[in-house]
């Protein structure tokens, strides 16, 4: 993790520190017996987590674990994670809560667009990010303002790939095709093949700079 996830993953420690972590969980007893919080078997265990299993304040406790994880290792599917927060109305938390996911957010954006490959965990690229972050029941066009000032070659080939990668034909019109297709996007990837032409992702830039123009 760099500098930025770092303070944002300790943030959250803070900010969630109040609500104590359980060993065991309750959970339904129509479904099934108590569950044991075991590190080795998070990904299971977010799937039932605040459904039929645990309480809202075991979901804050797990949260900062959980959230580090993803960033840390491929184990957890960040889709499922956040789309635990809409569900529990997280937008109605204490500020110091709220600030330190956001904080999260922000962090994780930044320091996926910033190296390429990916190096964010269960954060692969660009679209995988942006479709937790609207399960999680954001907007996601803050995050496609701060791409905008992004310009680097790294952010810059993410910005390709998402565009080679994306259906424009089938996938249900959004807030990141719309922003694909912005004359300031265009210009961006032109811009990036001006510099990059003779790189080995020259190519790519290319083909995103005719996919997005015609």
């Amino acid at each position: 993790m760099d500098g930025d996830l770092i303070a944002a993953t300790a943030r959250l420690r803070e900010a969630f520190a109040r609500y104590p972590g359980s060993a065991v969980l309750d959970a339904c007893p129509h479904c099934r017996g108590p569950v044991p919080v075991d590190d080795h078997d998070l990904f299971s265990l977010t799937i039932s987590l605040g459904n039929t299993v645990g309480s809202r304040d075991d979901l804050k406790s797990l949260l900062p674990l959980l959230l580090e994880s993803m960033v840390t290792s491929t184990e957890l599917d960040p889709g499922i994670v956040l789309g635990k927060l809409p569900r529990e109305r997280w937008r109605t938390w204490p500020e110091a809560e709220q600030d330190a996911i956001d904080g999260y957010l922000d962090a994780v954006w930044r320091s996926l667009l910033a190296t390429y490959p990916s190096q964010v965990g269960s954060f692969l690229d660009p679209t995988t990010f942006l479709d937790a972050v609207a399960a999680g029941g954001e907007n996601v066009t803050r995050f496609l303002d701060m791409w905008n000032l992004m310009l680097s070659s790294a952010a810059d080939r993410h910005l390709a790939d998402t565009v080679n990668g994306l259906n424009f034909a089938y996938r249900r019109p959004g807030a990141l095709a719309a922003w694909l297709r912005r004359e300031t996007v265009r210009d961006r990837l032109y811009r990036a093949f001006v510099r990059d032409h003779a790189m080995s992702w020259g190519d790519d830039l290319a083909r995103a700079y005719d996919l997005v123009r015609s």
